[in-house]
């Protein structure tokens, strides 16, 4: 073993062993192709101890590292009293796309989105003009229908009274019975000519009510109760079935009919009845709880999920609720209590995926592949979990047990 006070013979031996090593032109041809050979050794392993130290730094740089990932989850004040838990989305179950019975150009568009609109109030009407002239039209033959039956009634009562007054003339031996005999013939002549007439005024307006009926179907009138939830179409566009143009012109749902539909393992439906209690945590404000009741349980079994579908409902309100929401059910043995549901419920993460960084606490996200080292603040440990006081939303996905070579850039895959 070398001391401190040797120092300078080793250098000394050092620069000897170098010396040695070169190559001498007029050395015998053995000894100089040994040397050569010890030249090569030398520089081998000066490149493989290099390449040793390169392939340690810069391995966890290039290739992916698998790691265990978990999620930071919301933990209710209610968990103990949860059964099942289960996602799904805020779906209305009355919900009408209103569209246009036959194809036309909108005229005008009455409502925006976000109008409440009632049952029967118009929303749109589709340009028309074509259509009010063909029922103007067809009025007309109508009028021309009635003056001609008008016309034929006079005749006929003009007949009438013409025939009354010769059979009175008849039977005192005025006049002559053929003169009465004509004018009895002419009557009844008179009489089918008015019965044509009816019945032209009565095909004439047979020929309105259709139109009118076309004309009508020109005004869109909201099918139910509720609320515009999309972009209504605008004036100009091109409306009907079977067109290229819009397929709706509106979207209107009922918000009184919402419930939230979520997917319940077919092996935990047992746990579930209908009419119990459950908790509703939506994800746009996921401090926010609501009570629900649990209504229907579907009648078949989604084989792919191997799943069913339960609705529920919410029981005090619904501020702040909209379509298509993402929500997590907790269905509960007991009915939550006010005192109990003004708790707020509190951000949770394994306490094993805390590690020190650089003096602080922090948590390595993986986002896009890649790891991301955030600080947090941790709060008081429950069990094998930790409480997040700030730090990654709930739903983002961390590393469980994150090791020494981990860093923050790194290319990572999750581990199965």
């Amino acid at each position: 073993m070398l001391n401190a006070d040797s120092g300078g013979g080793v250098k000394d031996q050092l620069s000897s062993d170098l010396a040695s090593l070169q190559i001498q032109r007029d050395a015998p041809p053995g000894e100089s192709a040994g040397r050569k050979g010890i030249v090569w050794v030398v520089l081998l392993a000066l490149v493989g101890g290099g390449g040793f130290l390169a392939y340690r730094k810069l391995t966890p740089r290039i290739y992916k590292q698998p790691v265990a990932v978990t999620e930071v989850a919301l933990v209710s004040p209610a968990q103990s009293l949860v059964v099942v838990t289960s996602t799904g989305y805020v779906v209305p179950q009355s919900l009408s796309k209103v569209g246009a019975k036959v194809p036309g150009r909108l005229a005008r568009v009455l409502v925006k989105e976000g109008d409440v609109v009632k049952a029967g109030d118009v929303i749109a009407e589709l340009e028309g003009a074509d259509q009010r002239s063909s029922v103007a039209a067809a009025q007309s033959k109508v009028l021309v229908a009635r003056a001609s039956l008008e016309t034929a009634r006079a005749n006929l009562a003009e007949a009438k009274q013409r025939a009354d007054r010769v059979r009175a003339l008849v039977q005192k031996e005025a006049m002559a019975r053929t003169e009465l005999e004509d004018l009895e013939a002419r009557q009844k002549v008179l009489a089918e000519g008015a019965r044509a007439a009816e019945a032209q005024v009565a095909a004439a307006q047979a020929e309105v009510e259709p139109l009118r009926v076309v004309l009508k179907e020109r005004l869109i009138l909201a099918p139910i109760n509720g609320t515009v939830i999309t972009k209504p179409a605008m004036a100009g566009e091109t409306v009907g079935p079977q067109l290229t143009g819009v397929a709706n012109i509106a979207e209107i749902a009922d918000f009184t009919s919402i419930v939230v539909e979520v997917d319940v393992p077919e092996a935990r439906l047992g746990l579930i009845t209908a009419g119990g209690p459950a908790e509703i945590v939506l994800d746009a404000y996921p401090t926010r709880r609501y009570r629900g009741i649990t209504g229907e349980i579907g009648k078949r079994v989604n084989r792919a999920k191997g799943s069913v579908i339960v609705k529920v409902k919410f029981k005090d309100t619904l501020d702040g609720v909209l379509p298509d929401m993402s929500a997590r059910v907790s269905f509960l043995r007991e009915e939550l209590q006010e005192e109990a549901l003004k708790q707020r419920p509190k951000k949770m993460v394994a306490s094993e995926a805390i590690v020190d960084l650089n003096g602080a606490k922090a948590l390595y996200v993986v986002e896009d592949g890649k790891l991301r080292a955030v600080n947090v603040s941790v709060g008081a440990p429950a069990g094998g979990s930790v409480e997040l006081l700030d730090g990654p939303p709930v739903g983002a996905k961390v590393v469980r047990n994150p090791s020494a070579d981990n860093f923050d850039g790194q290319r990572i895959k999750q581990a199965e």
